[in-house]
C-alpha cells in the first residue's frame, strides 16, 4: 500500500508540473526559437513543445517513406553474370541480385527503420562531446524503442492477417540467428554497464559493440547460404521464391495519379498513408499497386517507352520527374479522396494533407529514387532524417527542462514510440501482404540488434574516443543503475514474448494470425508486457523503486 501511495503522489506531482509548474523546480530559461517563450507558463510551453514533437514524428514518417522507396531500388539492383555451359560451350547470360536477402533485411531494412533512433542518439552524443558523462536521450530511446518493437509491434502483427489465416516463419535458421544476436546484444550491454567496468564505458567496449554488428551480418549470410559448421541445420523449403504474392493492379482505375512522372511518388498512398511497401524488395514483380516496377537490367529493353527510358532518363526525364515531385507534394486531393461520400471524411483527409504538405514539399528535394540504383535518394533521405532528429532532441530537452520529468522517462515513452513508428508500419505491411512471417518478425528482431550494436555503439564510440584523446578518461554513465534495471526487465519480458510465439507455432501452426480470439488474446498479452516494462523502468530511473 505504501508503494502505491508513493506512486500516486509522484504521478500527481508530475501532472502538476506539466499544468502549473513543478514546485521547487527552477524556471526553464532555454527556448526553441524565441527568448519570449520563457515568459509563457510551463504548462503552455509543454503543450506546444509536445505538439511540435508530434509534428516531427509525422515528418519522420513522411521522409521514411521516401527512404524505403530508395532502399527498395538499392536492393532490386541486379548484375550481369556470363557463364559457359561446359557441355555445349554455349554462353549463358543471367542476372542475379547484388544484395543477399538475409543481409538486406538487417543491413538496409532493419537499419532503415531504426535510423530515426540511431540519428537521434548520434546527435545527442555529438552535442555531448567534451562532457565526461553520457547523455540520457540516446540510450533511453533505443532501449525503449526495442521494447516498443518487440511488444506493441508484435501485438499489431499478430492480429493483422485475415481471420483464420496463419503465417509462420519459413526460414527458422535465420530467425534463430537474429534472435541469438538480439538477446546477446542486451546481455552484452548489461555486462559492460554493470559487470566488466561498472558505470563507465571505455573505447574498447564501445568499439567491440560496433564490431559485433559485422559479426551479425556475417552469421546471417552464412545461415542463408547454409555454410557448414556455422549455420544451424534448418531447412527452408517452405519459403516461396517471391515472398510477396501477386496482386491485382489497381492503377488502371487511377489514371490521373499514375502518369509517367508522378508514379514514383504515388506509392500505395491511399492504402497506408504514404508509406511505401518496402517488402516488395523480396518480389521480382514489385507488386505495388500504384507504381511501376523499376526495371532490372534484364527487362530494361522492355521499358524503353516508359518513364525509365534508358536514353532519356538521364536528361529530360530526370528533371521532369524531379519537378513533378514538387507538383505532387502540393496536391491535396486525388481520385480516391474525391470518391469519398462523407463530407466529414473528405474534410478530415484534406486537413491531414494540409498538415503533410510542408513536409512533402521539403522532402521533394530528395532526388528521384531510381537514379544510381537509389543510392543518391538513400543518402539524401538519411540527411533529412538526421535534420528532423536534431529538432526532436531539442524539443525533448525542452520538455524535460520545462516539466522536470526525467529525460530517461521521456525517452522510454514518447521518443521511443514516436521514432519507432516506421518499424510499426513496415512490419504491419509485411504481416498483411507476405505469405510468410519472416520479414515482419525479422524486422522487429533485427531492429533490436541494430539499436544496440549501431544505435548505442557508435554514439558511445564517438564520446569515448574524444574523452580518451582529450582527457584520458572513459565515458561515465549517470543513471547506469536505472538503465541496467531496464535491461533486466526487458530481457525478462522478452522471454515471455518469444515463448508465446514459439507456443503459437507449436499449437496453432504459425506465429501470426490464426483464430481471431487467440490472436487478440496474444495481442493483449504483448501490450501488457510493454506496460510492465514502461512502468517499472520509469519508476526505477525516477528513483521511486
Amino acid at each position: 500500500m505504501m508503494m502505491i501511495d508513493k506512486m500516486i503522489v509522484v504521478l500527481k506531482r508530475t501532472v502538476e508540473s506539466i499544468l502549473v509548474g513543478n514546485v521547487g523546480h527552477e524556471k526553464c530559461e532555454s527556448y526553441l526559437l524565441f527568448r519570449r517563450e520563457t515568459s509563457l507558463g510551463p504548462g503552455v510551453r509543454a503543450f506546444f513543445y509536445f505538439l511540435g514533437l508530434a509534428y516531427c514524428f509525422i515528418g519522420l514518417s513522411a521522409i521514411t517513406a521516401r527512404f524505403f522507396k530508395s532502399m527498395e531500388n538499392v536492393v532490386k539492383h541486379s548484375r550481369k553474370v556470363v557463364e559457359i555451359d561446359p557441355q555445349t560451350g554455349v554462353q549463358i547470360v543471367r542476372y542475379e541480385k547484388v544484395w543477399n536477402y538475409a543481409v538486406a533485411d538487417i543491413a538496409l531494412l532493419a537499419f532503415g527503420t531504426s535510423f530515426p533512433q540511431i540519428s537521434l542518439a548520434t546527435i545527442d552524443a555529438i552535442r555531448n562531446i567534451g562532457n565526461l558523462y553520457a547523455g540520457g536521450l540516446g540510450p533511453g530511446t533505443l532501449v525503449g524503442s526495442a521494447a516498443f518493437d518487440l511488444f506493441p509491434i508484435h501485438a499489431v502483427c499478430v492480429v493483422v492477417p485475415k481471420a483464420g489465416e496463419l503465417k509462420k516463419i519459413a526460414d527458422v535458421g535465420v530467425w534463430l540467428v537474429d534472435l541469438f544476436w538480439s538477446f546477446w546484444a542486451y546481455i552484452w550491454l548489461y555486462i559492460i554497464l554493470k559487470v566488466w567496468t561498472p558505470n563507465i564505458i571505455t573505447v574498447w567496449e564501445s568499439l567491440l559493440t560496433v564490431l559485433q554488428f559485422g559479426l551479425l551480418l556475417i552469421h546471417a549470410y552464412a545461415q542463408d547460404k547454409q555454410w557448414p559448421y556455422i549455420s544451424i541445420p534448418f531447412s527452408r523449403t517452405e519459403r516461396p521464391e517471391d515472398w510477396v504474392p501477386e496482386e491485382v493492379d489497381s492503377s488502371k482505375h487511377n489514371n490521373d495519379v499514375t502518369d509517367d512522372y508522378s508514379q514514383i511518388l504515388q506509392v500505395n498512398e491511399n492504402d497506408n498513408g504514404g508509406i511505401v511497401d518496402v517488402y516488395s524488395i523480396h518480389s521480382e514483380n514489385g507488386s505495388g499497386s500504384l507504381y511501376q516496377k523499376v526495371p532490372d537490367a534484364e527487362d530494361e529493353a522492355e521499358s524503353s517507352g516508359k518513364c525509365f527510358d534508358k536514353d532519356t532518363a538521364e536528361d529530360h526525364h530526370l528533371f521532369a520527374i524531379w519537378k513533378q515531385q514538387f507538383v505532387d507534394a502540393l496536391m491535396l486531393e486525388n481520385a480516391e479522396s474525391r470518391k469519398l461520400n462523407s463530407v466529414f471524411l473528405r474534410l478530415g483527409r484534406l486537413i491531414w494533407q494540409l498538415l503533410l504538405t510542408p513536409w512533402r514539399l521539403l522532402f521533394s528535394f530528395v532526388p528521384p529514387c531510381h537514379i544510381a540504383h537509389g543510392w543518391i535518394a538513400f543518402i539524401s533521405s538519411l540527411i533529412f532524417i538526421s535534420g528532423v532528429a536534431y529538432v526532436v532532441t531539442q524539443l525533448s530537452d525542452l520538455i524535460s527542462c520545462v516539466t522536470g520529468v526525467n529525460p530517461y522517462v521521456i525517452a522510454f515513452t514518447v521518443l521511443a514510440s514516436g521514432t519507432s513508428w516506421p518499424d510499426l508500419v513496415a512490419s504491419k505491411i509485411a504481416a498483411e501482404r507476405q505469405t510468410t512471417a519472416d520479414s515482419a518478425i525479422a524486422n522487429i528482431i533485427g531492429s533490436n540488434s541494430v539499436n544496440i550494436y549501431v544505435g548505442i555503439g557508435i554514439p558511445w564510440l564517438i564520446d569515448t574516443a574524444y574523452n580518451y584523446v582529450a582527457y584520458r578518461e572513459p565515458l561515465y554513465i549517470q543513471n547506469a543503475e536505472g538503465l541496467s534495471f531496464s535491461l533486466i526487465v526487458f530481457f525478462s519480458t522478452s522471454i515471455g514474448c518469444i515463448s508465446v510465439l514459439v507456443f503459437r507455432r507449436i499449437t496453432l501452426g504459425g506465429e501470426l494470425g490464426g483464430p481471431r480470439f487467440w490472436a487478440w488474446i496474444t495481442s493483449i498479452y504483448f501490450m501488457i508486457l510493454w506496460v510492465i516494462f514502461i512502468v517499472l523502468s520509469s519508476l526505477k530511473v525516477s528513483g521511486i523503486i
